[in-house]
C-alpha cells in the first residue's frame, strides 16, 4: 500500500451510504463499534432510495396484513422464498418504523390523523439518518469511491478508497466490513441508478466471496418513453396499445406483452382505468410519477404517451452476494445488507417491487451493522496489528488521463445486457454471444486507464453482467425474471440456487441436492 496514502482506522467500515448502509452503520454505533460510513456519492442523496419516495411494509406478527404479505412473497417467490426469513425481515422492519417515529421522523398521516408507516419519502428519510449518524459520532465521508478491499488471511480488513476531488488515495484499516453498495440496473438510465454499477460486488468477489442468484436480474420497470421514472403501480390501471391503436391484450405476463411488441416497434400506454380518488392518490403518494408528464404537457389519464422498459437489473431484481440467514458473506469479516446482498429469500425469482426491497434494506442492514460488530468483538484488539494486502491482486489501474475508449467498452457492455431481445427474452445462443463478448471485454487490458473511479466502475458493470449470464445459461427453464425462449417451462428439479463468483475465469454452480437438503 502506498505510503502517500492517508490512513485511517475504525472497527467497522461500512461501504454504501442508502438505507442498507445507514442502518447498518447505526446499528453497528450503537452496539458499541467506532463506525466510518464511506459513499462515492453524498449520504443523503445519492442511490435509488433517495431519488423519490419509497413504500415499506408495516405489519405485525399474526395480523391478516402479514399473512396476507407472507403469503403473496411465497407465490411470487416461484420456491425459492423463505416464510420465515420473511417473517424476520418484516419484523425487523416493524421495530425500525416505530423507532424512527420515536426519533422524530415526520411520518405521513391517513386523512383521520392515525400515522401511515407505509411510505418512506426518500430525500426525508435519508436525510435524517444522516443527521441521526452524525450525532451518533458515525464518521459519514462522502465522495470517496472505495476501489477494494483489503484482506489479512482471507479475511476482510479494511478497503482502499480515493477522494474524488482530490484523487487523494484514503486506506482504512478496520475490524470487519459492510458491503451495502446498493445493486446493478446496467447504466440503463432508470431513475437514481446511474451510480449502481455492482462496485460492492466486484470488489467482495475479488476477497473471495460468492454471489447467488444472479440469472434473476432481468427486471425491467415500465416508464415513459422520454423519461427515467420506473415506478411501475400506476401502470396496473393502464390500456397498453401499439402504434396504430390496437389494444395488447395480456392474459398472462402483461410486461411480457409489451416487451415483445416493444422489440417489433413502439408501445404506447393510458392510465384510462384509473377513478378520480385514484388519480388524487397517486399524485399524492407518488409525485415524482406526475413531473414529466406534467413537463410534456401530457395528461397521462385521458390521453396516450409512448413507454419503454428500462432495465433495474439487481436494484430491483433478486441476485446479489449469498449470506446467511442474516448477513454474513461466505468471507470472514465481510457482511452485505440491502440491494447488495441476494433477496431469493425475501423475493424468491421475481422482484420485491418497493415495499418489500426497502423493508430487506432495513432488516439485513440493522443484522449486518449488528454482525459486524460482534465479529470485531471476537478479534478483540488483534485486527489493529494484521498485515494486510489488496484483495484485487490484478495490475494496478493507471491513472493517466482517459484515453476515450472507456465509453465505447459501456456500450459494448450494455448492448449484451440490456436490449429485451437478449435480456429480458433469454436463449442460449443469445446468452452464449454475450458471454463470449463480455469475457473479451474484460480481459482487453487496452482501456483501463482514466480516472480510477470509472475504470473500477466499467469492470464492476461487466463482471455482474458476466456473473448474470453465466447463472442464466446454466438455469434451463424459465421462472420468474428467467426468460428462457429456448426452455419456456419451469422445471420443479430446477427449484435450487445458482452460486457463481470469480472475475478473471468466472463460474456458476447450481446447488446440490444435498446443499439443498442442508440448507433447509
Amino acid at each position: 500500500m502506498s505510503n502517500k496514502a492517508m490512513q485511517i482506522e475504525a472497527d467497522v467500515l461500512v461501504i454504501g451510504g442508502g438505507p442498507a448502509g445507514c442502518w447498518a452503520a447505526w446499528n453497528a454505533a450503537s452496539n458499541g463499534a467506532s463506525v466510518i460510513l464511506i459513499e462515492k456519492g453524498y449520504v443523503g442523496t445519492s442511490g435509488a432510495t433517495a431519488a423519490g419516495n419509497t413504500t415499506t411494509i408495516y405489519t405485525r406478527r399474526g395480523s391478516t396484513e402479514r399473512a396476507a404479505t407472507v403469503y403473496q412473497r411465497l407465490r411470487l417467490g416461484h420456491g425459492f422464498a423463505e416464510a420465515e426469513r420473511i417473517e424476520r425481515v418484516l419484523d425487523r422492519t416493524l421495530q425500525n418504523l416505530d423507532l424512527l417515529a420515536e426519533w422524530g421522523y415526520d411520518f405521513p398521516s391517513y386523512e383521520d390523523g392515525r400515522p401511515y408507516r407505509g411510505m418512506l419519502r426518500g430525500p426525508d428519510y435519508l436525510r435524517f439518518m444522516r443527521q441521526k449518524l452524525i450525532k451518533a459520532r458515525v464518521k459519514v465521508i462522502d465522495h470517496c469511491p472505495v476501489e477494494e478491499l483489503l484482506v489479512s488471511d482471507g479475511a476482510v480488513s479494511g478497503a482502499v478508497a480515493r477522494f474524488r476531488r482530490t484523487g487523494e488515495a484514503l486506506e482504512i484499516r478496520s475490524g470487519a466490513a459492510v458491503i451495502a453498495t446498493g445493486g446493478c440496473a446496467f447504466l440503463s438510465g432508470a431513475i437514481g441508478t446511474n451510480n449502481l454499477t455492482g462496485d460492492g460486488y466486484l470488489m467482495a468477489a475479488e476477497a473471495g466471496a460468492v454471489l447467488s442468484g444472479m440469472e434473476f436480474s432481468a427486471q425491467y420497470g415500465i416508464s415513459p418513453a422520454y423519461s427515467s421514472v420506473t415506478k411501475g403501480v400506476v401502470y396496473f390501471w393502464g390500456t397498453f396499445s401499439d402504434e396504430a391503436g390496437n389494444v395488447l391484450t395480456a392474459p398472462g405476463d402483461r410486461q411480457a406483452v409489451v416487451a415483445s411488441e416493444l422489440i417489433k416497434g413502439p408501445v404506447y400506454a393510458i392510465l384510462d382505468k384509473a377513478d378520480a380518488r385514484l388519480q388524487e392518490g397517486f399524485r399524492k403518494g407518488q409525485p415524482n410519477i406526475f413531473v414529466p408528464f406534467d413537463r410534456m404537457g401530457i395528461d397521462p389519464f385521458t390521453q396516450r404517451f409512448p413507454i419503454t422498459l428500462r432495465h433495474e437489473g439487481t436494484v430491483r431484481g433478486t441476485g446479489g452476494l449469498k449470506i446467511d440467514d442474516r448477513s454474513t458473506t461466505t468471507v470472514p469479516g465481510l457482511f452485505a445488507a440491502g440491494d447488495a446482498a441476494t433477496r431469493q429469500g425475501m423475493s424468491g425469482a421475481s422482484t420485491g417491487g418497493g415495499g418489500p426491497n426497502s423493508s430487506w434494506a432495513i432488516a439485513t442492514g440493522s443484522w449486518a451493522g449488528e454482525d459486524a460488530a460482534k465479529f470485531v468483538r471476537s478479534l478483540g484488539s488483534v485486527w489493529k496489528s494484521r498485515h494486510v494486502r489488496p484483495a484485487n491482486e490484478r495490475a494496478a489501474v493507471s491513472a493517466a488521463t482517459a484515453n476515450g475508449d472507456l465509453d465505447a467498452v459501456l456500450e459494448q457492455a450494455k448492448e449484451q445486457i440490456l436490449p429485451l431481445d437478449g435480456g429480458y427474452f433469454r436463449s442460449h445462443d443469445s446468452l452464449s454471444g454475450a458471454a463470449q463478448k463480455l469475457s473479451d471485454l474484460w480481459h482487453d487490458t487496452a482501456w483501463r486507464s482514466g480516472t480510477v473511479a470509472k475504470v473500477r466502475e466499467a469492470e464492476a458493470l461487466i463482471a455482474t453482467a458476466r456473473w448474470a449470464t453465466e447463472s442464466a445459461l446454466l438455469r434451463k427453464e424459465s421462472r420468474g425474471l428467467q426468460r428462457r425462449t429456448d426452455f419456456p417451462e419451469t422445471n420443479p428439479l430446477l427449484a435450487r440456487s445458482i452460486d457463481s463468483g470469480g472475475t478473471g475465469e468466472v463460474w456458476a454452480s447450481l446447488q446440490s441436492q444435498q446443499q439443498l437438503s442442508a440448507a433447509s
